[in-house]
């Protein structure tokens, strides 16, 4: 066989297989609900995992196929939230997630109890006697969080993570990564408290850990009319589906460890106080008759002797 020959059947032979293959993909094709490319537009394709999935393309097929909430795209907000909720003819929620560091640890309220020197990691430092600080619930602060965040919305400031709700998307990678668990994705949002603490020591013993520990008091508990805060294992917890954001609890905790941190003051409300009503003025006395008047004011006449 000649090389003419060679490429002629070369050429044959991959025009066959092609054919097959053209076949195959159009027989053995599994068809994809339109939805999904429709959802993964509305995404921000940031593929962030904050979703907690993969990637965007697969958050978009887990929300169209498994019925995954349409609101955990963080970085596209409630906007993509509510364009993937049009797509899938429900409703989304219309608060916008943001992280929220639950410690106030820094170096003035919260001391050192050794000097690590180990691995620069929160992850490494958490292993040696659950960390460098007094109270052993602490943000450890060697940045674990600010590594993994890729909006630069996360930073240590004086030993503690401190979030710019700027540029926080809620995508929740800071959470996933921190080993104290102390920072949360505020499902709450700027209406409503939440306890800068996770401390579970008990109340005299988290006092002398950080003098910006929730002491377990539960002066909290007993202010909210709502029933929607509790002290649970030794630390006040919020329950966001009760609460009403009307910032007692704040106002009667007596560490003020209570705030509102996705506000521009993130101190609780000021109570407001309704004056009494004045009293009112006593009615003025009848006036007498006149003749009365008269016979009261006429000199008595001398008796006869």
């Amino acid at each position: 066989m000649n090389i003419v020959s060679a490429v002629i059947l070369c050429t044959i032979v991959g025009a066959i297989g092609a054919v097959v293959l053209v076949l195959a993909a159009k027989f053995m094709a599994v068809e994809e609900d339109p939805r999904i490319e429709e959802v993964s537009a509305c995404l921000a394709g940031a593929n962030c995992g904050g979703c907690g999935y993969a990637g965007c393309a697969d958050y978009a097929k887990a929300v169209v196929t498994d019925g995954v909430p349409c609101d955990k795209c963080a970085p596209g907000g409630p906007k993509a939230a509510a364009a993937i909720a049009k797509i899938m003819g429900g409703e989304a929620s219309a608060v916008e997630k943001k992280a929220v560091v639950q410690c106030q640890g820094n170096s003035e309220h919260c001391k050192p109890s050794y000097e690590y020197k180990g691995i620069q990691t929160c992850a490494a430092a958490a292993t040696l006697y659950g960390g460098p600080k007094t109270c052993t619930f602490a943000c450890i602060g060697l940045g674990d969080c600010t590594k993994v965040c890729k909006f630069d919305a996360i930073h240590i400031v004086d030993g503690v993570a401190k979030v710019d709700k700027d540029k926080c998307t809620g995508c929740g990678a800071c959470a996933n990564i921190c080993p104290k668990h102390v920072i949360m994705i505020d499902a709450g949002g700027p209406r409503k408290p939440v306890v800068m603490c996770s401390n579970q020591d008990k109340g005299a013993v988290a006092n002398k850990l950080c003098t910006t520990s929730c002491i377990a008091c539960g002066m909290c508990e007993r202010t909210c009319k709502f029933d929607a805060i509790h002290v649970v294992d030794g630390v006040a917890r919020v329950d966001y589906d009760k609460c009403k954001g009307c910032g007692m609890c704040a106002q009667k905790c007596p560490k003020h460890i209570i705030l509102f941190p996705l506000k521009d003051d993130p101190n609780p409300p000021k109570p407001v106080v309704k004056q009494a009503p004045k009293p009112a003025a006593a009615p003025a006395a009848p006036a007498e008759p006149a003749a009365k008047a008269e016979e009261a004011k006429a000199p008595e006449a001398p008796k006869a002797e």
